[in-house]
């Protein structure tokens, strides 16, 4: 059909509609539909935020609950809980005698048996003694009347005569007595008393009322000692059990059982000590005076201290009581009293600090604390068991993250390190304090008589552990929490400790300017902290014997007015600086230096910078001689630049006074026989695997040869001829012999001793740690140490298990018949001709 115009354009109207009603239709309102999703999105940050934190209020919400519950679980738990405690308590004190027999072939179950037998027969017959000795005294008590109203007479006549508050005392009792008066009481009228008259029992419900009143310790005596027997019997069963509960870290539940189990066994072992040096003296000293019960007496006292506070005083109201009624003078009750005086004494300030010390590690005011907290929960009971069960709160807490706040509530320990605390005193303006805490470290680390090298090695360990972290963290604090004041007080208080540490410990005075090994001066970079750190270089480096200097401001701020002759003479420059990133500031500095005097030598000392840099060695183009990263470091590397060099190129260990003496007494040891090889062989395998070291050794110094037969270190080389060793100039462990001390390096490349010496280069060692060898004389024939291919350091404790294991081999070695050196051996004896050959390389410690 053919198509009219109007027909076209209607197509063309309804194509358009058919189009535009395929196209999607705008969505009014687009831009606010997305600003509200975005808002969605923002609310949902927010509220993330804001629940973050509430974190920490809602973590101490939930903690405060769970001691909450706790604390109710153990008041309402106490009937089953406080013989539990006081069976475990016993389990401490008995278990080592049941392990002995163990030990001695006995089965666990007799000798459990045995034990609680041999402790319960013990404990009766001191209970028939003690009753026979109370049964005498009550027989005599009636004696003593007369003579104790003859002098009760005597005190009422004392405190009964005229004073002069006795007019407000009657005006008192008046006013008490009319606001106690009955309502509508006439003045005068007679108040009749009403007295109460107990009903009297029967004998059968007297003795009802008597069992009542002894069933209750007798049915928790009874359940202490089931309880006993099954902890001595299932003892590995429930440690077991305890470790499982810790969590499945079998290392960290294993330290934290031994250490409970130690500090509380010790406790205990010291407070039977401390209560029998009590009680013994005080029955000797009632036997003395005349006190009926002298050993009656004493036995109460050393048992009555077990419980803490109140046990001593109420031991002490016995015997004074005793002495009051029996002497009818006052000769008796004032010895008695002098000999309670002074015992308490010795007791409280000689003995039981002498005996404790840190057995429990507990703090005195959490002990007070504990001892009321457990009272008031338990009872008596309570206060005799405070002790261990804080030992147990205070152990998990070291031990479990979640309760690391017990840890810093409970302990003796000082919750904040030592640089710490001195940052705190000086940003509080304690200065005094804080010259204090300095001087107390540097006394504590001197003997009575101290040589200046004891005294500067005191001196510069404190300036690198606790001053240098001090100013450190001033550093790293001056334009974030720091304010003016405290920059100032920080400032103006190390000034002052640094004045008096020069003034306390003063660098020795050359004889004459020849004695002299050169000029140091030390300079500050660019902050205040850079010219404090150089004013406790110049004191370390001088109490070495150097002649030091430094500059009161750092170098930045009076570059341009250094006069040449503000630097004749100076032969070392040691600067220091703190910048984290110091490779264009030192830069600079150092360009300026060298353009006006080319001859300085260069020492830097940066403080913080992190040690990639200082493995990339990217200051060497600037011609520095040294760079060191510690006070320790820069004593040694500014004396190695000003002592002479040696031919070798790397200074030669030294040798003690007493050396030949040292060398006679190895040879007479006989630890050099070559039967001895095996057991030290044996002994270094262990130590390389408990500390995950590639190597250890045992190293026994003779005159100019080291021994180190088993090393590890020369095994790994491949076989040798001969016993391997190497040279005496070139031996770590000649520095443990020499100085008869622990020698540990951390990074054998960054000290100047070692560094350059070409055996430890080519076994490519960077840690070594050493502890000294003994005879029974008390002579150090040699070393026993542990090294390893990257730096590292050894904690207290692995240092301690290192001494531990030296020790078990010197017993091993000394209980061996002592075998003769051989005929034309002496302190002098060379080693055979092979020694020196391929073995200089690998046995180099």
């Amino acid at each position: 059909m053919p198509i009219t115009p109007n027909d076209s354009d209607a197509a063309v109207v309804d194509t358009a509609a058919v189009d535009t009603a395929r196209r999607p239709a705008p969505v009014p309102f687009a831009g606010i539909r997305q600003r509200d999703a975005s808002d969605g999105v923002g609310a949902a940050a927010s509220a993330a935020a804001q629940l973050a934190s509430m974190l920490p209020a809602l973590r101490l919400l939930v903690g405060l609950l769970i001691a909450a519950l706790v604390i109710a679980a153990l008041y309402f738990g106490r009937e089953l809980l406080i013989p539990l405690a006081l069976a475990l308590l016993l389990g401490f004190l008995l278990d080592p005698a049941v392990s002995r027999l163990k030990r001695w072939g006995l089965p666990r179950l007799a000798g459990t048996l045995g034990v609680v037998a041999i402790t319960l027969c013990a404990l009766a017959g001191m209970g028939a003694y003690l009753g026979n000795q109370v049964s005498d005294l009550s027989a005599g008590l009636p004696t003593y009347q007369s003579t104790i109203s003859a002098k009760l007479r005597n005190l009422r006549q004392l405190t009964t005569g005229p004073s002069v508050w006795d007019g407000a005392r009657k005006t008192y009792d008046t006013v008490e007595k009319e606001i106690d008066s009955p309502p509508g009481a006439r003045a005068g009228a007679r108040v009749q008393k009403v007295e109460v008259q107990p009903v009297e029992l029967k004998p059968l419900a007297q003795f009802t009322a008597w069992l009542g009143k002894i069933s209750e310790p007798v049915i928790m005596a009874g359940i202490v000692l089931l309880f006993l027997v099954l902890v001595l019997l299932d003892r590995d069963d429930l440690r077991d059990r305890l470790l499982r509960l810790m969590g499945g870290n079998l290392h960290l539940a294993t330290d934290a059982l031994n250490e409970a189990s130690e500090r509380i066994g010790r406790y205990l072992r010291m407070q039977f000590i401390v209560n029998l040096s009590y009680g013994v003296p005080m029955a000797a000293g009632l036997w003395f005076i005349g006190v009926p019960g002298a050993i009656l007496w004493g036995v109460v006292a050393a048992i009555m201290r077990f419980v803490p506070y109140v046990g001593p005083l109420v031991s002490a109201v016995f015997p004074l009581a005793l002495a009051f009624a029996v002497d009818p003078g006052w000769n008796m009750f004032l010895g008695t009293l002098a000999l309670i005086l002074v015992l308490e004494l010795i007791s409280n300030n000689v003995v039981e600090p002498w005996l404790y010390g840190a057995s429990t590690g507990l703090s005195t005011l959490s002990i007070i604390l504990a001892a009321t907290f457990w009272t008031a929960l338990w009872g008596p009971v309570g206060l005799i068991l405070s002790t261990p069960l804080t030992v147990c709160l205070l152990v998990l807490g070291r031990y479990l993250p979640a309760l690391r706040f017990m840890e810093v509530l409970l302990g003796n320990s000082p919750v904040l390190g030592a640089p710490q605390r001195l940052y705190q005193r000086l940003l509080a303006g304690d200065v005094e304090e804080a010259i204090e805490l300095c001087t107390d470290g540097v006394d504590a680390a001197l003997p009575a008589k101290p040589t200046p090298g004891q005294v500067a090695e005191a001196v510069g360990r404190l300036y690198d552990e606790i001053l240098i972290p001090t100013l450190r963290m001033a550093s790293s604090h001056h334009t974030g929490s720091a304010t003016a004041g405290h920059r100032l007080r920080l400032s103006h208080g190390m000034g002052e400790l640094l004045g008096e540490m020069a003034e306390q410990y003063p660098p020795p005075l050359p004889e004459t300017a020849a004695s002299r090994r050169g000029r140091v001066h030390c300079i500050g970079a660019r902050w205040e902290v850079d010219a404090l750190a150089a004013q406790a270089m110049a004191h370390a480096l001088g109490l070495d014997g150097l002649a030091a200097t430094h500059s009161p401001h750092a170098l930045s701020a009076r570059m341009e007015a250094l006069e040449d002759s503000d630097w004749a003479g100076v032969d070392l420059l040691c600067l220091s600086v703190f910048t984290p990133q110091p490779q264009t500031q030192v830069r600079q500095i150092c360009r300026r230096l060298r353009r006006r005097w080319p001859q300085l030598r260069i020492v830097l000392a940066l403080w913080n910078a992190p040690a990639a840099l200082l493995a990339e060695d990217g200051f060497a183009p600037l011609g520095v001689q040294a760079v060191t990263t510690s006070m320790r470091e820069l004593r040694l590397r500014v004396g190695a630049l000003l002592a002479p060099q040696p031919a070798g190129g790397h200074p030669l260990a030294p040798m003690g006074e007493e050396d030949e003496a040292r060398v006679a007494a190895l040879h007479a040891s006989g630890w050099l026989d070559a039967t001895r090889t095996d057991a030290l062989h044996d002994a270094v395998v262990q130590a390389a695997n408990a500390f995950h070291v590639p190597f250890a050794q045992v190293s026994l110094v003779d005159a100019d040869w080291v021994h180190t037969p088993g090393s590890l270190l020369a095994s790994a080389s491949g076989p040798s001829v001969g016993r391997p060793g190497l040279p005496r100039e070139l031996s770590v462990c000649a520095y443990v012999v020499s100085e008869a001390a622990d020698l540990q390096v951390e990074d054998i490349a960054r000290d100047p001793r070692f560094a350059d010496n070409p055996l430890l280069q080519a076994a490519a060692l960077r840690f070594y740690a050493g502890v000294p060898l003994r005879d029974r004389q008390g002579q150090v024939l040699g070393s026993f140490c542990i090294m390893d291919t990257a730096p590292r350091s050894l904690s207290v404790e692995e240092l301690d298990l290192l001494h531990d294991m030296a020790r078990r081999l010197q017993n091993t070695l000394s209980h061996r018949t002592e075998v003769s050196p051989p005929p034309g051996a002496g302190p002098t004896a060379q080693p055979p001709a092979q020694e020196t050959g391929p073995l200089l390389g690998p046995a180099m410690a």
